[in-house]
């Protein structure tokens, strides 16, 4: 009787025990390294460049557009995102499909940490613009930002190939 008593308790122990068995906790992902929004509007910028010799396109632009564009980059100055965010959500119910416009709006979105909206906006410009010039670069690098952000970066290398795709050089007029 003793010798079952005891298997039963040694059983009961083993089962107990396999009970509280904990496992290894998960590895968590890399953190993502801490980049300030305007750092990331930085390089946007200096992707885009300007080039002299360079295509670009400027299209003609209603007054009221540019009054909410100027309004837009004057809260931009004073870091106020969201009254720049909302002068270009009005100046896009007057020009819907503005790729510069779109661009701009991308560019607060990437200030405001909407990365997504950021990604969003700037690739509906690019397939709205003429995919050349600064402004296709901005979209790009705007793109890239954006999915870096996100810990993209295997994606962030492939619209980082893009940008260079959008230089053209202008007509040599001698």
């Amino acid at each position: 009787m003793n010798k079952i008593l005891t298997r039963t308790t040694a059983l009961t122990l083993a089962v107990l025990a396999a009970g509280c068995v904990t496992s290894a906790p998960e590895p968590q992902a890399p953190a993502l390294p801490k980049v300030a929004p305007e750092q990331r509007l930085a390089a946007v910028e200096a992707a885009a460049g300007q080039d002299d010799k360079e295509l670009a396109v400027q299209p003609l632009r209603d007054p009221q557009v540019e009054d909410l564009r100027e309004a837009a980059s004057g809260a931009r100055a004073r870091r106020d995102y969201a009254a720049a965010a909302a002068a270009l959500n009005q100046a896009l119910l007057i020009v819907a499909d503005d790729p510069a416009v779109l661009q701009e709006r991308a560019e607060v979105a990437l200030l405001q940490s909407e990365f997504e909206r950021a990604e969003t906006l700037a690739r509906r410009a690019y397939d709205l613009g003429s995919q050349v010039g600064p402004l296709c670069r901005r979209h790009w690098a705007t793109i890239e930002q954006s999915r870096l952000a996100r810990g993209e970066t295997e994606n962030a290398g492939s619209a980082q190939a893009q940008i260079a795709a959008c230089t053209v050089p202008g007509i040599n007029r001698m």
